[in-house]
């Protein structure tokens, strides 16, 4: 059978399949278009469920504000390669589109399907990883920040107040959680369980130290609460040093920041990605 170069051209434009592929499947669909595209899409999808078990550790994350709701959501590939392809980044942008027209806070299988269409197209196994959808409150801001590599964001609502300030500072929040990657927000969020794990290696690290080693055990304890506090301090988000003032907390910045714009500030959702954790 004579194919078109034409049509081939029209095929691949329209599917991203090599030309070979397109003049096969033009060939055994019998110059149909519509049917040889169905076969494309068919080898595709098959060729994705061959790559399901394949990993997938790059990606891009997303995040948006629209009207009074925050939405951000994690999609992964296989290659930093398509984490970059324009088709690629559109979808991301697309499934933001359907997570805020449905209300979707969960991963849905629209979104799954939205996904597979490119995933058949380019042959490499994708998925959306996590989304989250918040509510924003009355009388409070919030905001997003994705990193250069788009394999950080983060998202901040603060309340009490929409002063500008609060605006800058709910931003910095972002830039604090990207930067310094902060396990828990507050201590309470702690597991008691991640809390005696903690302190089982502190009190070997101390046996094994000659200078504590030998101290009494009121002094031992002593240390071993100093330590554990200090160690919360580093991996709770608001009891870190903030980032751009060292001299204070992020807890003692947020008051600051409330009395400066005569409110009551608090904290509302705060939520953290990094890709593939």
């Amino acid at each position: 059978m004579d194919i078109k170069a034409s049509d081939v051209k029209a095929l691949r434009e329209k599917t991203g399949a090599g030309m070979m592929e397109c003049k096969k499947a033009l060939t055994e669909a019998n110059s149909d278009m519509a049917e040889a595209e169905k076969i494309l899409k068919e080898k595709g999808l098959a060729a994705v469920a061959k790559r399901a078990e394949r990993a997938t550790a790059e990606g891009r994350i997303f995040a948006r504000i629209q009207d009074n709701k925050v939405a951000m959501i994690e999609v992964t590939c296989e290659t930093d390669f398509v984490a970059k392809n324009e088709d690629f980044i559109a979808l991301g942008e697309k499934l933001l589109d359907l997570t805020f027209a449905k209300g979707y806070r969960k991963v849905e299988k629209e979104h799954e399907d939205m996904l597979l269409e490119l995933a058949a197209k380019i042959r490499e196994n994708m998925s959306v990883r996590r989304l989250t959808l918040l509510d924003i409150p009355s009388g409070a801001v919030a905001k997003t920040y994705i990193h250069s590599d788009h394999k950080t964001g983060a998202v901040t609502i603060i309340k009490g107040s929409t002063a500008p300030e609060v605006e800058t500072f709910a931003y910095d929040c972002c830039l604090h959680l990207a930067a310094f990657t902060p396990s828990y927000i507050t201590q309470k969020d702690v597991p008691e369980s991640y809390i005696e794990e903690q302190k089982e290696i502190f009190k070997v690290q101390m046996d094994n130290d000659e200078k504590t080693a030998s101290k009494p055990q009121n002094v031992k304890d002593g240390i071993l609460q100093g330590k554990i506090k200090k160690h919360l301090a580093e991996i709770c988000f608001v009891d870190q040093m903030f980032v751009k003032d060292d001299k204070k907390t992020v807890c003692e910045k947020l008051a600051e920041i409330g009395k400066s714009v005569g409110a009551t500030l608090s904290f509302g959702d705060i939520v953290l990605y990094i890709l593939g954790k």
